[in-house]
């Protein structure tokens, strides 16, 4: 089986190696699709090097999968014509997410709305994958009314350039900046551009996104995206309004039982999910559960997970892995 990764030499695209390294898909060739003034260079995959290729080389090798994490208007521009040669993209980027005739995809909730037909696959936002893991159980057993999201999110989610401007003003030094303030001993509620309404793209992604990857648009959310200076993942606060009453300790259990979720809540020993500890993990942890005590059916609850891992490069590979497993590629 034949595998692009497009934008190999990326941020996500690094982790997207390392993770098709860990988890074993069954590739016989590892096709790495980078910008043309990367053509030539070399990538590591399994102690080997492999040459980085052009789109239109990419394309003429027909690979069974594509992988993308390239930037939107690269996804528009290729991935069409990947999928016109037989390939299957999964595409890191917010180009097709909200497409209707595109498929929105968090295996764990709804990879069986996957067919033969796709052949252009959404992967969902990295705050959006780790709010839903943990909605979606609820749901099914609470019926959620309303949710409240706010996110604390890392500098790597900007990617590199952001993470050498964090590097430099703890150093004290001048850099780039790639956020229009200093993003160390700071706080920026302000993740992605601006829209008409004031919301950022991203709050607007954490809005839409849940309700097509859940199949439930009865429910309202709003959001507030916060970027701020860490590494190791993303963070959210999170206020859950239920139409159906709710006991914590059978939410502890549920999130206990949900595959791809971990249950850190002990506050008498201070364990509840953070980012330092959440780097280079899968998993999407959750804590701080508890009741919103000023009205009723309504519960707080902390997610973390890191961005880069299930909320990118995992879960476009674990969609790989679905195709693959049910003979859909």
């Amino acid at each position: 089986m034949k595998v692009a990764v497009v934008g190999a030499t990326g941020m996500v695209g690094q982790v997207m190696l390392k993770v098709l390294e860990e988890r074993n898909l069954p590739i016989t060739e590892l096709i790495p699709v980078a910008s043309e003034r990367s053509v030539g260079n070399k990538v590591k995959f399994k102690d080997k090097e492999f040459t980085i290729v052009s789109m239109d080389d990419a394309i003429a090798v027909k690979p069974e999968i594509a992988i993308f994490s390239a930037g939107g208007n690269t996804s528009l521009e290729f991935a069409p014509k990947f999928a016109e040669v037989g390939t299957v993209v999964i595409d890191n980027s917010s180009a097709w997410r909200m497409d209707p005739t595109k498929k929105l995809v968090v295996p764990e909730i709804n990879a069986n709305v996957l067919t033969k037909e796709d052949k252009i696959i959404a992967n969902p936002n990295c705050s959006t994958i780790q709010l839903v893991m943990v909605l979606h159980p609820l749901n099914i057993k609470y019926d959620i009314k309303r949710v409240i999201v706010s996110t604390y999110q890392s500098v790597t989610g900007t990617g590199k350039a952001a993470v050498d401007q964090l590097n430099s003003e703890i150093k004290g030094e001048n850099s780039e900046k790639v956020y229009p303030y200093q993003i160390f001993k700071n706080a920026l509620p302000h993740c992605d551009a601006f829209s008409d309404d004031d919301y950022t793209k991203e709050e607007i992604k954490l809005m839409k996104e849940p309700k097509k990857i859940m199949g439930d648009d009865t429910f309202n959310l709003t959001a507030t995206a916060v970027r701020v200076p860490v590494q190791g993942g993303h963070s959210e606060s999170v206020n859950i309004e239920f139409e159906n009453e709710f006991d914590l300790d059978e939410v502890r259990q549920i999130l206990s039982e949900t595959p791809g979720v971990v249950l850190q809540d002990n506050v008498k020993n201070n364990e509840y999910p953070m980012p330092l500890y959440s780097e280079g993990k899968d998993e999407v942890f959750v804590g701080r559960i508890r009741r919103d005590l000023s009205q009723p059916k309504t519960l707080n609850l902390w997610i973390v997970a890191d961005n880069l891992r299930k909320g990118a490069a995992t879960n476009a590979v674990q969609i790989a892995e679905y195709l693959v497993g049910n003979n859909l590629v």
